[in-house]
């Protein structure tokens, strides 16, 4: 093994310190010198207080705690060996007797109650700015919300304390606190969110509001959608895709921010057309030959 540089520096005589000293010299001079530190330090690297914890030794004597029965107790099958999960002593298990009933749903989201009295208390402790638009971002650096995993579905109770108009964007929301709050002189706007999107709102890398799909009345000079910065956020706001929660913000009843798509006098169902909007065909007509000719390629 090569010899350490601490090890050839102690060896090595001093300098005779002079007066005609050169400004090398004296620049080199400290690291010539002997250092404090040690030159190994893999003996003292101990870990944190609190970091490691030792295993229990059972069966070491009565003063550990653990001894003589080992935490077991006296006798029984529960000391010498395991005891199977529903085991009810060789008679028939519970869930062969009764079975397993329902099912989990997969596609099922966990939306967070919102009620109007904790809104109504947060806007009163001046926690909450009734002058801005509040979304799911103003909600929770504010604490009124936590642990938001799907989305955010505002409820009525307490809505006979709400007396301040407010602009609510939320993920869904009940009849009753719709019509509360419009009845206030405010304005609720359902849209949709991932839980990866209220990650992104949170940490600000995403525009809580706006969207490629949004309503816009205007448009920038650039000739883009107006509102839509693509400048200050890293990431863009996703839309709707499956067929169910397109048709739910679609619906001009639940306030959805794709209401504008659906036209006058239709409904906002993808499948089901609109009664009275359909042609009308009687039953045993035939149809035109000059029509079948038409559509003929050649």
């Amino acid at each position: 093994m090569p010899p350490r540089f601490t090890s050839l520096i102690r060896n090595r005589p001093p300098l005779p310190l002079t007066s005609n000293v050169s400004c090398i010299s004296t620049f080199l001079l400290p690291f010539l010198h002997t250092p404090n530190r040690k030159s190994s330090i893999l003996s003292n690297l101990r870990d944190n207080p609190g970091a490691f914890r030792r295993r229990r030794r059972v069966g070491r004597g009565p003063s550990s705690s653990k001894g003589k029965t080992s935490g077991r107790g006296h006798k029984g099958q529960k000391q010498h060996g395991k005891v199977p999960a529903g085991f009810n002593g060789g008679q028939t298990p519970d869930e062969v007797v009764h079975g397993s009933h329902g099912f989990k749903n997969n596609f099922a989201i966990d939306l967070k109650p919102l009620n109007l009295s904790k809104l109504t208390s947060w806007i009163s402790q001046s926690r909450l700015d009734p002058t801005h638009p509040i979304t799911i971002k103003e909600l929770r650096e504010s604490r009124c919300i936590s642990n938001v995993k799907d989305g955010v579905k505002l409820l009525a109770k307490g809505s006979e304390e709400l007396k301040t108009p407010i602009n609510i964007i939320i993920s869904r929301a009940s009849a009753q606190a719709i019509a509360a709050i419009e009845a206030a002189g405010g304005s609720v706007t359902t849209r949709y969110y991932t839980n990866f999107a209220i990650r992104q709102i949170c940490a600000g890398k995403m525009d809580p509001v706006n969207s490629l799909q949004s309503a816009f009345p205007q448009q920038d000079e650039e000739g883009g959608v107006k509102g839509l910065s693509r400048r200050r956020y890293l990431y863009r706001l996703p839309d709707a895709t499956s067929r169910k929660d397109i048709e739910y913000y679609r619906d001009p009843a639940h306030r959805g921010y794709l209401s504008h798509l659906v036209p006058e006098g239709q409904g906002p169902s993808l499948f089901f057309r609109t009664p009275g909007t359909g042609q009308r065909v009687e039953k045993g007509a035939v149809k035109s030959k000059d029509k079948a000719s038409e559509n003929r390629i050649w």
